[in-house]
């Protein structure tokens, strides 16, 4: 994987959050709706451990950030 991938759903204010630091820093990254899609949840929550948050955001190099606030977000991006 060379982008960043996204579980979220467009309800979530920490999905609009996270997508608005990828616009800020002109960043590329597929994006997941869970909302309506049963396997994309399954994933998403798998990835986090069994537990139900979004947004799960997976980095090129297979890290892993779970409802991140601004500032986490822009130090795993720097």
């Amino acid at each position: 994987m060379d982008k960043i991938l996204m579980y979220g759903t467009p309800t979530c204010g920490d999905c609009v959050l996270a997508k608005q630091v990828f616009a800020e820093k002109n960043i590329e990254y597929d994006y997941i709706d869970i909302s309506n899609d049963e396997e994309a949840t399954k994933k998403a929550i798998e990835l986090n451990n069994g537990m139900r948050r979004i947004p799960v955001i997976v980095f090129p190099d297979q890290t892993i950030l779970v409802e991140p606030n601004r500032a986490e977000l822009l130090s795993k991006l720097d």
